[in-house]
């Protein structure tokens, strides 16, 4: 029986011995290696992700605490959400030259040292040693994200949105558990003589280090490396059956995609595919909507007379739509097509605008505006993000996959900075609205491509 270094160091005998009418991730053992691929992604995320989900709750506490100022609380968020911006076309070029295994396993150990940093603040009340931290534990948010794209990378082009939303489904539990450490960190900071709020974060490192662990000791082969190597072997059959005009072609072609670099050659094809720029809209698009919304939903529930706990069982209904149904969101998308599934992200994201916007006086109506945000949400990241490495050549698809998360960030950052602006002169409903209008631009997108077809 083969195991997986024998499948990573023959991949052309793998290829060669399977169906030439089957695609190649249908061999017994690349799906098997796909199966382990998922689980260990899986069981990172979820220990990873507590770190992610504290820093949501607990690191503007921690930086409030440290400088005693509010105004560097906001700034612990924004440099949090600046790490993660920044580190997402880096981590995706490493996975480029070694692989998913050593670009993840490194995101989470960065972060897990970020985390110490913020222990090391919060004792010595360092404001610059705050900021670093900061910054280096957004590095896990960053690796959080990007880990959906290694469960595609294996996965049978029919299956490609399912295998990716088991991974954004496992970060559910991190989400849900992170926000909830405070009082264990604080079991945790009275046994280390450390400052009440360090705790947590002492958890949270202690998670994304044992992340980055298990996919560097468990994540093998790595499922990149083997995509490409399988890639390759397919590509040279079909020029040995071809004519020694079309190898000779390709060669060229092979040879100019390589010396123009990843990360160039990347934008290039998100330029010249309509198909990937409309998954990197949409992606884009999706998380400015939500971030935007979601960022200002608390004070105007607040404004409107709502307490703690209603505002945060709307918040857990947000994260339920988010993450816990894309495991369905991703075989509908594969079911029905990636593009449908994107186009029905737009419609749940006009309805929840209608409800959120027209609700600011009824909870109910903001729940379900807010649940139906999130779920028009994991529609556009799951189906857009299959959509995205379906149309993206293998050895481009880690440079794209980091510029989308980058832009993603970035532009999700200044929707949120200027939501507040935004519901101080035309309102919550007036904010809605402009989220429901950066539907448009999808819709205009999707009836090109449909027109082109």
């Amino acid at each position: 029986m083969s195991t997986p270094d024998d499948i990573s160091t023959k991949p052309e005998q793998a290829s060669a011995e399977q169906p030439s009418a089957q695609p190649w991730q249908a061999d017994a053992r690349v799906a098997a290696v796909q199966r382990r691929t998922v689980r260990v992604l899986s069981a990172a995320q979820i220990v990873g992700g507590v770190g992610v989900g504290v820093a949501v709750s607990i690191g503007a506490l921690l930086a409030e605490s440290v400088a005693h100022s509010e105004t560097y609380a906001g700034l612990a968020r924004t440099a949090m959400t600046a790490g993660a911006a920044a580190v997402g076309v880096p981590l995706a070029l490493v996975a480029q030259r070694a692989g998913r295994r050593t670009s993840l396993s490194l995101g989470w150990l960065v972060a897990a040292v970020g985390g110490a940093l913020l222990v090391g603040a919060a004792v010595s009340r360092s404001i610059p040693l705050l900021i670093v931290g900061m910054l280096l534990f957004g590095v896990g948010s960053a690796t959080n994200q990007q880990s959906r794209y290694a469960a595609a990378d294996l996965a049978a082009p029919h299956r490609r949105a399912q295998a990716l939303s088991i991974v954004v489904w496992s970060t559910t539990i991190g989400s849900v558990i992170g926000p909830n450490l405070a009082d264990p960190g604080a079991a945790v900071a009275s046994a280390l003589n450390l400052p009440r709020l360090a705790g947590a974060f002492v958890l949270a490192s202690a998670g994304m280090a044992l992340a980055a662990l298990l996919l560097w000791g468990l994540m093998r082969p790595d499922p990149l490396m083997l995509s490409l190597r399988y890639q390759e072997a397919e590509e040279r059959q079909e020029r040995e059956a071809g004519t020694r005009a079309a190898a000779a072609e390709t060669d060229v072609a092979q040879k100019k995609l390589r010396s123009t670099g990843t990360l160039r050659a990347g934008l290039r094809h998100l330029r010249h595919s309509p198909r990937a720029a409309f998954a990197f809209t949409a992606v884009v698009l999706a998380h400015t909507v939500m971030a935007a919304v979601m960022t200002m939903t608390p004070v105007s529930m607040a404004q409107h007379g709502s307490g703690l706990t209603v505002v945060g069982i709307t918040v857990s209904g947000h994260l339920l739509g988010m993450y816990a149904f894309s495991p369905v969101v991703g075989w509908l998308a594969d079911r029905i097509g990636h593009l449908p599934t994107v186009v029905a992200g737009q419609a749940v994201f006009l309805v929840s605008a209608a409800l959120s916007g027209m609700g600011h006086d009824s909870v109910g109506l903001m729940m379900a505006g807010l649940f139906l945000l999130g779920l028009g949400w994991s529609f556009n990241l799951v189906a857009g993000s299959a959509m995205l490495s379906e149309a993206t050549p293998a050895p481009l698809r880690p440079g794209v996959q980091g510029t989308t998360d980058t832009a993603m960030n970035v532009v999700a950052a200044v929707g949120a900075g200027l939501a507040g602006p935004l519901m101080s002169w035309i309102g919550f409903g007036g904010l809605n609205a402009v989220a429901a209008v950066l539907v448009l631009p999808v819709l205009a997108f999707w009836a090109l491509l449909v027109r082109a077809r």
